[in-house]
Order: C-alpha cells, then structure tokens, then sequence
C-alpha cells in the first residue's frame, strides 16, 4: 500500500530539491526514501526506478524553465529577447544547479518531443526570427545559442571562472553584445556547404 501523501509528483518535487542540494547525480530513489524517512519499496508505487525519477526531474526543470522563458520575452524583440533569454538560464541554473544539470538528461525521442524542450526550441526559434534568421540558418543559430548558454553557464557552475578578473557579469554581458553583433551579421554559406 502506498504511503499516506506521497505521490509522483511530490516525490519528483522533492527529487529536484534533492538535486539542488547534492547534485542531480546523486539523485535515486534510495536517497529520495532516506528524505522521507520511508522505506525504498514504498517509493516504487509511485516511480518505475531512479531513471524514472531523473527523467520526471529533467521534465519539470525543462517547464519550470519554459514557463520563465516565455514570461521573458513576453513583448521583447532582437537583442532584449535575446539577453532575456540568456539570462532565463543563467539565473536558473545558478538559483536550481541540480534541476539545470538534469534539464540536461537525454531523453528517449518520444518524451524528448512530448516535454517543454520543444517550447524553448521554439522560444528560440522566434528570438532568432528578429534576426531574419530562417531555415538552415536558423538551425545553425539555435545550435550556437545552446552551446554558448549552456557551454559558458556549466563552465560558470563548475567554478571555471571563478579565479580570475573581470567579473563574470561583465563576460556574460560582452558574450551577449558579440552573439547580437554576430546575428546581426550571419555570414553566408560558404563554399561546399
């Protein structure tokens, strides 16, 4: 019998917390048990295993992070939409470390496309159409505004900045500057491409 109170999504509440505090990839549902002060078998009425919980923890950190997003960039266009956007991320990884990490949990296809990863594509997507970025060009921004958001924030989070001036606010402000300058200015194809 389930325990009174528990369920999936309290459980998936209290995994995201848990990876906040200890890092998602210590997260299971042996540690989830210890938490609740419960047995782990109890647990099981509720989750499949400890994939089952990171999967459900990636999910609510990708809306959690959706939901920001679009509030955002509600009636901003070009470079605001875009250091709106950037900033969405940052601050969420630094306010939610473990939920960030686990944002970035492959999923298997089907829950990849039923889950918020779709809105910030999409999210991004419209940031870029300021940019009269489209087609293949626009899949070639979406890509660097990925690696560069989520490639500078982790570099931040694991303290690879942390040792040497200016401040990284400042670096965050001139990386944003340079990736408007260069949207504004997306080069062409080259040849053999």
């Amino acid at each position: 019998m389930a325990r009174a109170g528990l369920t999936a999504e309290r459980l998936t509440r209290a995994g995201a917390e848990l990876a906040d505090d200890v890092g998602f990839e210590q997260v299971t549902v042996s540690a989830l048990a210890r938490r609740f002060d419960v047995k782990v078998a109890s647990l099981y009425s509720h989750l499949k295993s400890s994939q089952d919980l990171k999967t459900r923890i990636a999910l609510l950190a990708l809306e959690e992070m959706a939901e920001r997003a679009a509030d955002a960039l509600a009636g901003r266009a070009g470079k605001d939409a875009l250091v709106a956007l950037a900033d969405v991320y940052r601050d969420y990884a630094r306010e939610h470390p473990g939920r960030y990490a686990a944002a970035q949990l492959r999923l298997d296809t089907e829950t990849a496309a039923a889950s918020a990863g779709v809105r910030h594509a999409q999210m991004t997507r419209a940031v870029l159409r300021g940019y009269d970025l489209t087609g293949e060009d626009q899949t070639h921004a979406v890509r660097l505004l990925g690696s560069v958001f989520h490639g500078y924030v982790s570099l931040e989070l694991g303290g690879g900045f942390s040792h040497s001036a200016p401040d990284t606010q400042e670096t965050w402000s001139r990386v944003l500057d340079a990736l408007d300058a260069l949207l504004r200015n997306w080069p062409a194809p080259g040849p053999g491409s």
